[in-house]
């Protein structure tokens, strides 16, 4: 079994991955405290450092990348310094950016978290600004993703989708992939926060717990019940799986054939962060089916590297060596 791992590691380098959706840059401004303002009744801060990091379908575009594939990513960003600030931190990895398109009217999608720190005091996130615009895309930019798909589609071994409800994903868009998916047998991927339900027709859907039973509008009490909801959305969108993340509880993955995979995390006392790990787990899983494995082992691996990624701080990617490192444990 880990022999069998350990050549998928190798077998994902190279993978040629399209990844279509709302890229948010992720932004950390780190100040020091220096004084009570004058003004109101509120810190200054002596700004320190200002950190971009890939958020949204921009970290599944760097997990991609820091795993070995080859990601292709396609979405829109502002005309401004955080959407250049995205595109730098994606191409140092070696992620093509080409189909990320500039519009001058709009902002790059951004969270900026500010966190205040002093000599004798923990750093802290003290507030959260986001900067998003509600328009729909424009004709013309949906007529320029669309072409940029067409072109590079013949070259990809696998799609992912997604979509944090920002409007980069248009129903024109999403039944161009699906459909192209379906038709020359390739492996897609969709991880939907908010209307995973219109994507009818798509390989795989990766959610959280929590999602899923916000999608179906129930809760559920117990592992038979998420695996009963799981097995519901499986049959609504025609999918070949539904791979659900639990947190420290792991995932488990629903096939079309009625077999269920439950994966317990290994070792729970090395969860600390959950952030950005569902990013991880969407980029090895579509990495290791478009390397040829079984959907149950590209859950395996998937959660390996989950694994990974929740004993780093924020959102955070994993490296091939990083997997190859852990498949051998």
């Amino acid at each position: 079994m880990k022999q069998e791992m350990e050549a998928l590691v190798s077998e994902i380098e190279g993978c040629r991955i399209l990844v279509a959706g709302d890229a948010v840059a992720d932004i950390y401004l780190m100040g020091r405290i220096s004084r009570i303002s004058r003004e109101a009744p509120v810190l200054v801060l002596e700004q320190a450092e200002k950190r971009i990091v890939a958020g949204g379908a921009a970290n599944v575009v760097n997990n991609i990348a820091t795993l070995g594939g080859t990601p292709f990513a396609l979405g829109l960003l502002g005309l401004d310094a955080n959407g250049r600030g995205l595109k730098e931190v994606l191409e140092g990895n070696g992620a093509v950016t080409e189909g990320l398109l500039c519009d001058s009217g709009r902002p790059t999608i951004s969270k900026t978290r500010i966190i205040a720190g002093g000599r004798a005091t923990v750093s802290q996130q003290i507030v959260r600004v986001d900067n998003e615009s509600r328009e729909p895309l424009s004709p013309a930019h949906e007529r320029e993703l669309l072409g940029y798909v067409r072109e590079v589609l013949p070259r990809m071994q696998g799609i992912v989708i997604s979509d944090y409800g920002s409007g980069t994903v248009t129903p024109r868009l999403r039944s161009l992939l699906l459909d192209y998916a379906r038709e020359h047998d390739i492996p897609s991927m969709v991880d939907s926060r908010y209307d995973v339900r219109s994507f009818k027709g798509v390989g795989y859907v990766k959610q959280n717990d929590a999602e899923l039973a916000a999608a179906l509008g129930r809760s559920f009490e117990s592992e038979e019940e998420l695996i009963e909801g799981g097995q519901e959305l499986l049959q609504e969108l025609q999918a070949e799986g539904v791979l659900v993340t639990r947190g420290e509880q792991g995932m488990v993955l629903l096939e079309k054939d009625g077999s269920v995979h439950v994966i317990p995390v290994s070792d729970k006392s090395e969860v600390y962060d959950v952030s950005g790990a569902g990013d991880t787990c969407v980029a090895t899983f579509i990495l290791a089916l478009a390397a040829g494995a079984e959907p149950a082992q590209a859950a395996e691996l998937s959660n390996i590297a989950s694994g990974i990624a929740v004993r780093k701080l924020g959102t955070a990617t994993v490296s091939n060596k990083e997997l190859g490192r852990a498949v051998l444990r």
